[in-house]
């Protein structure tokens, strides 16, 4: 990187992070650092929930998982309107007339203490561990430009986090998450744009849309019901809303995000603009990984997008070996360039059939090349036993820093790490307020001043900090970042939903059936992980339904309480 980009990429984050912490500074009670002064509004809302979504992985692995698997990962947010309308009606109205600082604590008036603390430690373990996902992906992208451990530059971002988190509190993260996802949407339409205009002078935009169609990169909506497949409609619209009505009805890191609303009509508004915007932003972001998928066809792509681990990997007797990969790959590549310009020739003369033969060829080379890329992915994980080979995490990096010009590198690369600190902020917010209100207040030190819980609730926000960071620099995962972080959720969401739910509309379970219904959905949930292949946004229904009937059935066997 150059000086320009160095500049512009601390540049932005200082400004931002110094904007927070000058903004919020003052805090004088627990409630008012956690919870934040009521004051907010409906886009300001609206902007922070997409904001505490929208971490960094959303932007260095979603173009990695449209180039690679197309556009159909935009099925797994169908049912957030649906879920957004639910909670707007349903959730929201409880937890304001309740006046909760969290989510969990309507459980213990509805049910028992006991379930209170199990779904708030669930929640914990849950958001404890994304917190970790999420500081992985920016301390990935710095340790491969400098080539640093993992461990320095997480605790790098770490502490950028914690200055502004520790100082300002939740208002801090609803305020500068303003900005950040403005720099974030500027950042990565600047880079579809750029992504366009390096495409050859004969290619136009419909050219590059048919092209994408017609290697299969452009599968917005899969109809055909099928249990064991992650994405299509059926499981966007069903398993996703059980997904949604629980990350965003249950999950504190949201539910701290709309109960800082000046009123419960700002609230609701929030969450709607929130349902409304986030389809198409994910449109966008996936339709920019299909605009590099197609600048790749014109432009050799390296055969294995990280590439300082390559480089270690040649250090090794494997050298030779990976240097025949290379040639090889080469070689492929000019024949897919070949059946790619004949695609295109054959575009533009509207040959149906010459279409048909160039579309053919291009993907039966596409498997060759493949074929390649894994002999190189075994080749290196034999040099380097402990090496992460899955690189579709590193394609968009990697694109960015090798084509963009100085400057833009910079900025694209501050989108990924303010995306970072916005989501981590929030997820440490509401990790702060439920260690903080559901376990601490309530049942380790029940009678301390204001002025105590403050500094105990800045003491979790740094512990919890540091727990993430710990995760992230243990972090070695196999799966794709973006969905990784999906499976965690969905082994938790399905379960507290389950709670939740039972709570507002089966009144007659108490505390006791849904605390040991819980429990059996959540080993259930577990197992399915490990000893199925079920798409696991199944999991959400699973967790959710067990719940609610286990509860039920046991009630029957206990004792209600009067």
């Amino acid at each position: 990187m150059s000086l320009i980009d160095w500049i512009v990429l601390f540049g932005v984050i200082l400004i931002i992070v110094s904007y927070g912490v000058w903004k919020t500074r003052g805090n004088k009670t627990m409630e008012s650092y956690l919870k934040g002064d009521g004051s907010l509004k409906w886009w300001m809302i609206g902007i922070s929930i997409m904001a505490t979504q929208a971490s960094a992985i959303t932007f260095l692995s979603t173009p990695g998982q449209a180039i690679e698997d197309g556009m159909r990962f935009l099925q797994f947010y169908f049912g957030l309107p649906l879920a957004m309308i639910i909670i707007s009606v349903t959730f929201v109205p409880i937890y304001y007339r309740l006046n909760v600082l969290t989510a969990y604590e309507y459980l213990e008036s509805r049910f028992d203490l006991k379930t209170r603390s199990l779904t708030a430690g669930l929640f914990l373990l849950l958001r404890g561990l994304s917190a970790g996902i999420t500081i992985f992906a920016p301390s990935l992208v710095l340790s491969t430009i400098l080539g640093w451990p993992i461990t320095a530059t997480t605790l790098l971002i770490g502490v950028m986090v914690i200055v502004y988190s520790v100082s300002g509190g939740s208002r801090a993260v609803s305020l500068t998450q303003r900005m950040q996802l403005s720099v974030v949407m500027g950042g990565m339409i600047l880079a579809g744009i750029l992504a366009f205009t390096m495409l050859p002078d004969s290619i136009s935009f419909s050219d590059t849309v048919q092209i994408a169609g017609e290697l299969g990169k452009l599968n917005l909506v899969e109809l055909e019901f099928n249990i064991n497949d992650r994405y299509n409609i059926w499981s966007g619209l069903i398993a996703g809303t059980f997904l949604f009505l629980s990350y965003f009805g249950t999950d504190q890191s949201q539910v701290g995000r709309y109960l800082g609303g000046k009123s419960i009509t700002e609230s609701r508004l929030g969450l709607m603009f929130n349902g409304l915007l986030k389809i198409p932003m994910q449109f966008i972001i996936l339709f920019i990984g299909v605009l590099v998928f197609v600048f790749y066809l014109f432009h050799q792509p390296p055969v294995f997008h990280n590439q300082v681990l390559k480089e270690r990997a040649m250090q090794t007797e494997k050298a030779v070996a990976l240097g025949e990969l290379d040639s090889e790959y080469n070689r492929v590549y000019s024949e897919k360039r070949a059946a790619v310009d004949q695609l295109v020739e054959s575009i533009h003369t509207q040959n149906v059939e010459g279409i048909a033969n160039a579309k053919r060829e291009v993907l039966e080379i596409t498997e060759r090349e493949k074929s390649v890329r894994n002999a190189v992915k075994e080749t290196i994980q034999a040099a380097i036993p402990s090496a992460k080979t899955q690189d579709r995490d590193y394609i968009f990096l990697n694109f960015v820093l090798n084509n963009f010009p100085n400057g833009i590198i910079g900025l694209l690369l501050a989108v990924m790490f303010l995306a970072a600190m916005s989501s981590m902020a929030g997820e440490l917010s509401a990790l702060s307020s439920t260690t903080a209100s559901d376990i601490y207040r309530r049942s380790i030190n029940r009678n301390a001043s204001p002025e105590h819980y403050l500094k105990a609730s800045r003491g979790f926000t740094i512990m919890w900090a540091l727990l993430a960071m710990v995760f992230a620099m243990l972090a070695s995962f196999a799966e794709n970042l973006i969905q990784f972080v999906n499976i965690i959720g969905s082994l938790f969401y399905g379960t507290i939903l389950g709670i939740f739910l039972t709570a507002f509309y089966v009144k007659r379970v108490q505390g006791t059936a849904v605390f040991w219904a819980a429990i059996l959905a959540e080993l259930v949930v577990l197992y399915c992980y490990f000893f199925t292949d079920l798409a696991f946004l199944l999991y959400n229904i699973i967790g959710c339904v067990i719940v609610m009937v286990t509860g039920l059935v046991l009630q029957l066997f206990l004792k209600p309480k009067p």
